[in-house]
Formats: structure tokens, sequence, C-alpha cells
């Protein structure tokens, strides 16, 4: 039987999560969070509406979220200053040198991963993932839309 590098990837995605599961052992942390984390650092203060909509959740589901990493310290709820009906989250400096420092693992991480490649194989490599990750996405987006479109022939909510 042969490994298919949907295979591989598979267990690369798997060895992510054991990292991280790991890595975020004894904190308040998970990938969700994490998550969250991610969007505000590079977003700067964001409405929580907007945050939601970003990560593809429920209004619900990123007030849990915002409320685990508020407590914890990691970010900040302000009343938006134009508009009283909504919520600005922004990273406490807490937030910002945790994300200072995700950054710089990512950065080393991705080299340490890279060193594993050929020299003269490392841009193919880089432009095949990008390549395959752009095309997933492509067939997600298909794939959701076709099955909108069936719930919506349907009558059934999809």
């Amino acid at each position: 039987m042969s490994v298919t590098i949907l295979d591989r990837l598979l267990l690369i995605g798997a060895l992510f999560e054991r990292d991280m599961a790991r890595a975020f052992a004894g904190t308040p942390l998970s990938a969700a969070r994490m998550r969250v984390l991610w969007v505000v650092h590079h977003a700067g203060p964001t409405r929580q509406h907007a945050l939601a909509q970003a990560l593809e959740v429920t209004p619900r589901n990123i007030t849990a979220l915002v409320d685990v990493l508020e407590e914890a310290g990691y970010l900040h709820r302000a009343p938006h200053p134009t508009d009283r009906r909504a919520v600005l989250v922004s990273l406490t400096p807490l937030g910002v040198e945790l994300m200072q420092t995700t950054v710089r693992e990512h950065g080393e991480l991705s080299a340490t991963l890279l060193d594993a490649v050929r020299p003269d194989d490392r841009e193919a490599v880089e432009r095949g993932v990008e390549a395959i990750a752009d095309r997933l996405a492509l067939l997600l987006a298909e794939a959701e839309a076709q099955g909108a479109a069936r719930a919506a022939a349907s009558g059934t909510p999809s």
C-alpha cells in the first residue's frame, strides 16, 4: 500500500495537534483560543462581532472564547469609541508578549522543518505547500457552496 500526499498531510496535521496540546498543557490556551489571539494580533483591536465572523463561529462561541482569554489576561474588552453597541477586543501586554513569542517560534520551527529539505528544493516545497493549501481552500469552498445550494433546493437549512 502506497502512502499518498494526503496521508502525509494528515499525519503532519495530527503531529501539529499533538505538539499544540503539549505546548498548551497546564495553560488556559487551546488551538481555538490561539486562533482568536492570532486574528486580534494581525487585525489589531477588533469588534467582537467581526472576530466571530473572521473565525466562522457564532457570537455566543466567540463570547466564551474571549471570556476565557480576558480572564487569563491575554485580551481586553472596551467599548467602541464611535459605536455604543459594539465592543472592541484587543491584546493586553501579556497577549502581545505571547503573540510575539509565538511569531518568533513559528519562524524558528519553519526554519527547522525546512532544514529537513535539501537547500535546492526548499523553494519548490514552499510553493508546493502553498499550492496545496490554495487548492484545498478552493475545493472546500466549492463543496460548501454545493451543500448550501442543495439545502436551498430542498428547503432545509444548511
